[in-house]
């Protein structure tokens, strides 16, 4: 225990900031995105803009246009998806561990830590695409977890927040599961109407 210890976070990792580490189950969400947007919302987006484009002056056909607009999104969702996915690093926080790897915080620990008013706080330092403040996962490149990395149990550092200089003592790392909430299809989802596409809906 190195009460005394004060770490500073480091401020000059542009090219780690590039890389794009992520948790398994985080990587696991974004395929389950890429499949969904691929083999359902694009084709049942696709095929009411078809419907609409067999609906005379497209000009004035706003089915049409918002579904032209709608595949656009979609493509360009696809193609960030793709690229996230090529160049995912995966890294699984349940994986042995030993040396100062099991006890310092890298990326996929979860950190223990309290505030200089003794507030105690429980975070897991995640990839940029797994980010949910509401089950206290933040991203690897944020100031809270560049102030965390590399740090121990009973060391000192230092948050430089948007509010000002906090300094933080953490108390326990730890490595374990991290539960990354499952893609879910959209509400609103095209592929999610009921029936079939109006095309063939009888009127």
């Amino acid at each position: 225990m190195r009460k005394g210890y004060t770490r500073k976070p480091e401020t000059d990792e542009p090219a780690a900031q590039s890389k794009n580490y992520i948790t398994p189950s985080g990587l696991q969400r974004l395929k389950d995105e890429h499949r969904f947007l691929i083999t359902r919302e694009r084709p049942a987006v696709t095929e009411v803009a078809a419907w609409a484009a067999s609906n005379g002056d497209r000009s004035e056909n706003a089915d049409y246009h918002c579904g032209k607009r709608r595949l656009r999104q979609i493509d360009a969702r696809i193609r960030f998806l793709t690229k996230r996915i090529e160049s995912a690093e995966v890294v699984d926080p349940e994986t042995p561990r030993t040396g100062q790897s099991a006890t310092r915080a890298f990326f996929g620990a979860t950190v223990h830590y309290a505030n200089a008013a003794g507030a105690e706080r429980v975070v897991s330092i995640v990839g940029t695409d797994e980010v949910d403040l509401n089950r206290n996962h933040i991203s690897w490149v944020s100031p809270l977890g560049r102030a965390l990395l590399k740090s121990a149990a009973g060391d000192r550092v230092v948050l430089q927040a948007p509010g000002g200089t906090e300094y933080l003592t953490v108390l326990e790392v730890r490595y374990e599961r991290i539960s990354v909430e499952p893609f879910r299809e959209p509400p609103g989802a095209e592929s999610s109407a009921k029936g079939l596409p109006r095309a063939h809906q009888s009127t």
